[in-house]
C-alpha cells in the first residue's frame, strides 16, 4: 500500500515537472532591443541628442546610435561598408550620391532641415571684426574652417569667399578642421582669430560672437537630407525614425536648436 501510494505521489510531481517545463518553453522569449545606426552632420549633435531622450522614452525597444563627423567623411565610410541604417548629411550632394549609387533607398529620402553660414570671432575679439571683407585684413592672421569637398561648411564657405573674391586671401590664413565642430572650439579657445560654421553652432556656445551673417545667395542652398540605407538590417525600424524625424515633435527640436525648414516644406 506504502508502495503504491509513493509511485501516485511521483507519477503526480512527474507530471507537474513536465508541466511547468512545457509552459516555460512556450512563455514567449523576451526579445533584445534593435540598436539602429544613424551617421549624421556634426552640427546636428546637441539636436539628436536630445530627440533620442524622446524616441527612447517612446520606443524602449529601439537604441540610437550616433557617428557625428563631417558629412563628407560619414558618406564615404558609408561607401566603404559601414553599418549604417540612417544617414542625415549637411549636404545634399552627399546625398545625391548615394542615391545615385543606389546606397540610399529611392523612396525614402527627404530634405530635412536648412541652416545658415556665419563667421565668428572669440568674445574679446569683435572689435577687431566689422564686416566680412575684413577677413581678408591682415589683423585676422588665422581662419578656421572646414576642409572644402569634405566638410559641407566648408565647402559652402569657400562657395561664398569666392563670389566676394576672397577666397585667396582666407585659403592662405586657413586652418582646416575634420569638422564643424572642430571648427567652432578651435574659434571659442582663442587659437585662430574667426571662423567660418552654421548659425545653429554658433548659438549654442557662450565662448564667441556672432560677426558676420553670410547672405545664402553666395552658397549652394544649407539643406540637411536624410534618407534610409538600402542596406539596413532593421528596414521596418529604420523607417519608423525616418517618419519620426520629420514629426512635428522632432521638427520642433530641431527648431528651437536654431535650424529651419527647407523652402517648400
Amino acid at each position: 500500500m506504502y508502495k503504491k501510494s509513493s509511485i501516485g505521489r511521483l507519477l503526480i510531481l512527474s507530471m507537474i515537472a513536465v508541466l511547468l517545463l512545457s509552459a516555460c518553453g512556450t512563455r514567449p522569449s523576451e526579445s533584445k532591443p534593435v540598436t539602429l545606426t544613424i551617421s549624421a552632420a556634426a552640427s546636428v549633435t546637441d539636436a539628436l541628442t536630445t530627440i533620442k531622450q524622446q524616441y527612447a522614452a517612446k520606443h524602449p525597444d529601439v537604441l540610437l546610435e550616433f557617428n557625428f563627423g563631417g558629412s563628407g567623411t560619414l558618406m564615404k565610410q558609408i561607401q566603404q561598408g559601414a553599418p549604417v541604417d540612417l544617414f542625415l548629411s549637411a549636404s545634399a550632394a552627399n546625398m545625391d550620391t548615394l542615391i545615385q549609387e543606389g546606397t540610399v533607398l529611392q523612396n525614402a529620402h527627404t530634405p530635412l532641415l536648412a541652416n545658415q553660414l556665419v563667421v565668428i570671432v572669440p568674445n574679446d575679439q569683435k572689435e577687431k571684426f566689422t564686416s566680412i571683407t575684413d577677413l581678408a585684413a591682415p589683423a585676422i592672421e588665422r581662419i578656421a574652417v572646414g576642409i572644402p569637398g569634405s566638410v559641407p561648411a566648408g565647402t559652402y564657405a569657400k562657395e561664398a569667399l569666392s563670389h566676394l573674391e576672397l577666397w585667396e586671401d582666407v585659403e592662405s590664413k586657413a586652418v582646416q578642421a575634420k569638422d564643424v565642430r572642430q571648427v567652432l572650439q578651435t574659434v571659442e579657445t582663442g587659437n585662430v582669430d574667426a571662423g567660418i560654421v552654421y548659425l545653429t553652432d554658433a548659438k549654442e556656445s557662450d565662448s564667441v560672437h556672432i560677426a558676420a551673417i553670410i547672405d545664402a545667395s553666395l552658397h549652394t542652398p544649407i539643406t540637411y537630407p536624410v534618407g534610409v540605407l538600402a542596406g539596413s538590417k532593421h528596414p521596418d525600424e529604420a523607417a519608423a525614425f525616418y517618419e519620426y524625424l520629420q514629426s512635428e515633435e522632432a521638427l520642433s527640436v530641431f527648431q528651437s536648436y536654431g535650424f529651419s525648414l527647407p523652402s517648400g516644406n
